[in-house]
């Protein structure tokens, strides 16, 4: 049979396996989340389920009331502890509920990746889906619409406002921590924005310039790098800021993570924290108090952000038919030792 085509009729575990040219204990692994599985050969197997529409027996999977009783979760990565403190407030309310949890990790696959895991999890794995941070999810949001599959985005606006979502201040934040170091003295203040395809980067760099300009400050575009909330990134946009010729005294990074990479950097050029460079974080992830100075950052309530979207999916689940929700927690700044008033 020709790869690629699509079935007519009712497509078995036998048909999966043979697009995705393996055996159907392999197929019956995926689909049971086994992780005796390598990610190349998962994927592959997602991809034959969705390129022939293959859906999960519900009959065999399901627990009494005609449900899975598991809750799909999609990330990017688990590599730092923004992900982590996220996935302990869903877990809570989970094991609450009684439901368990399929995670899938997109890593840097796009979205084309993304959008395979999530129309698989839709497909009778799954009764609702948790979406972190998704790349881009106007591709595959709308058939979820279509299949009124319940589903919750958490730090992402979405497209409108027909999407249930969880968020933060990411705005007020960002205004707060550059209100900070301006009162701290600071005039040249470099920004590290995130991924500028999430709402959640736009915000803070929108809170940044409000900051600026409600003080007075000009907006100086060198100031201003594009990062991408990894820490490398951060050491890069960093060092790029330390090399104008008039540089930054403070530094404020889109996320904890990258403002480590910006301590780094000011080492490097044998620069002294927060002597010489104040640096500012967002999240407040726990390593933040690990790192020497401890960061100074603009936390976010991620437990609970995890903690009220699970509620929210639940309750969808439960009555699909009300309205979509969109809940943004409060954000706050927590001053600690990687920041001073300027000399």
């Amino acid at each position: 049979m020709p790869r690629g085509t699509r079935f007519t009729g009712s497509v078995t575990i036998v048909d999966v396996a043979h697009e995705a040219r393996v055996s159907h204990a392999t197929v019956s692994r995926v689909l049971n989340n086994d992780s005796h599985v390598s990610p190349e050969t998962r994927e592959r197997v997602l991809r034959a389920t969705t390129r022939l529409g293959y859906s999960v027996n519900q009959q065999a999977r399901s627990l009494a009331g005609g449900r899975s009783q598991v809750i799909g979760l999609v990330v990017r990565d688990l590599g730092t502890g923004y992900i982590g403190e996220i996935v302990r407030g869903i877990d809570d309310q989970l094991s609450t509920a009684q439901y368990d949890m399929m995670l899938y990790t997109t890593h840097r696959g796009g979205t084309g990746k993304e959008s395979v895991y999530v129309t698989s999890l839709a497909q009778g794995m799954t009764d609702g889906l948790l979406l972190v941070l998704p790349q881009n999810p106007e591709s595959y949001l709308q058939t979820l619409r279509q299949r009124r599959f319940p589903f919750v985005l958490i730090d992402h606006n979405g497209s409108g406002e027909s999407e249930s979502a969880v968020g933060a201040t990411n705005r007020q934040g960002g205004y707060d921590a550059t209100k900070y170091l301006i009162e701290l003295g600071h005039r040249r203040i470099g920004f590290i924005t995130g991924s500028m395809d999430l709402g959640c980067s736009r915000d803070r760099l929108d809170g940044y310039k409000a900051a600026l300009c409600d003080h007075g400050l000009s907006i100086d575009q060198a100031l201003i790098r594009q990062g991408d909330f990894h820490q490398p990134m951060g050491f890069t946009c960093a060092q790029a800021l330390l090399s104008l010729p008039d540089r930054p005294t403070a530094i404020f990074a889109s996320n904890d993570v990258m403002a480590f990479g910006v301590m780094e950097a000011v080492r490097d050029q044998a620069l002294k924290i927060p002597d010489d460079v104040s640096i500012v974080g967002f999240d407040d992830i726990p390593q933040s108090v690990s790192v020497y100075p401890q960061l100074t950052t603009v936390q976010q309530p991620l437990a609970e952000m995890g903690a009220r979207a699970t509620q929210m999916l639940l309750e969808l689940i439960e009555n699909p038919d009300q309205p979509a929700q969109r809940v943004e927690l409060p954000t706050e700044l927590i001053v600690r030792a990687s920041t001073r008033a300027i000399k």
